[in-house]
């Protein structure tokens, strides 16, 4: 009686790699968004998340040439190449879809429903301290108008109520979009206009943009007008407007219900 003997061919290093690294890369990304979400919000402190998707990049290409040398040499390990390619492919997602915006959005950084008399930001004690000193500069007439163009939608918000009901009710969306109210003045006095401060953070990153909303009574009722500013980087990447166009679907749903 004879025995057979059964040769397997050897698990790809390549594939086997690429899931290491993957994993790994992983857990370097998610260290280094922590890390930024604990620290002050800066440039320079989004190198670290770079450099880690930089490991994804890696795995990526890994899985790839680990398909090449499966296809070529017949090595097992392809559900090893393909858990590091879809992860991978899943975590560059975020990353390809903001590398789309950059390149099809203006690089603005502050936007406005009033691109002619912007909203000016508050420069009290109290709006002051809560960002750090700094006020956001005025904006060129250039770039209001690159705004104009791309975030067409970004208009004041009209409403058929007195300026103070209005103040309420952009009070109301400030606090239900989750941003911090740092001051709020109400319609009257010399201008006749009320004023709301805030600061918005983003979700992951928690990067911080500050926010002033003018309330203006008119003949035949009353005008929001918001704007909306990013502290650091010089491209938004369409986060202000989407922020402007949230806080104006949140006024308009309040209004309704009212």
């Amino acid at each position: 009686m004879h025995r057979r003997l059964v040769f397997e061919e050897p698990i790809s290093r390549a594939a086997l790699w690429s899931r290491r690294l993957i994993w790994f890369a992983i857990t370097v990304v998610l260290l280094a968004v922590l890390i930024y979400r604990l620290s002050e919000p800066s440039v320079q402190g989004l190198a670290p998340i770079a450099g880690a998707y930089g490991l994804v990049l890696l795995a990526l290409l890994m899985a790839i040439l680990a398909f090449i040398r499966i296809w070529q040499a017949g090595h097992r390990g392809v559900g090893m190449a393909v858990q590091a390619f879809v992860l991978a492919l899943l975590m560059l997602a975020p990353v390809a879809y903001g590398g789309f915006k950059l390149a099809t959005l203006p690089a603005l950084i502050d936007v406005s429903t009033d691109v002619d008399d912007p909203p000016a930001f508050s420069r009290s004690s109290a709006a002051l301290g809560a960002r750090n000193g700094r006020v956001p500069p005025d904006v060129p007439a250039e770039q209001r108008r690159l705004q104009r163009q791309a975030y067409s939608k970004a208009l004041p918000i009209v409403l058929e109520v007195p300026a103070e009901i209005s103040f309420e009710i952009a009070r109301k969306a400030a606090v239900a979009m989750g941003w911090q109210v740092l001051e709020s003045t109400r319609p009257g006095g010399r201008s006749g206009a009320g004023r709301i401060e805030a600061v918005a953070r983003s979700r992951v990153l928690r990067l911080t943009e500050d926010i002033t909303i003018r309330v203006r009574p008119r003949a035949d009722g009353s005008r929001i007008d918001i704007r909306s500013a990013s502290r650091i980087g010089w491209h938004d990447l369409g986060g202000n407007a989407a922020r402007i166009a949230a806080f104006t679907a949140e006024v308009e749903q309040l209004n309704s219900e009212r």
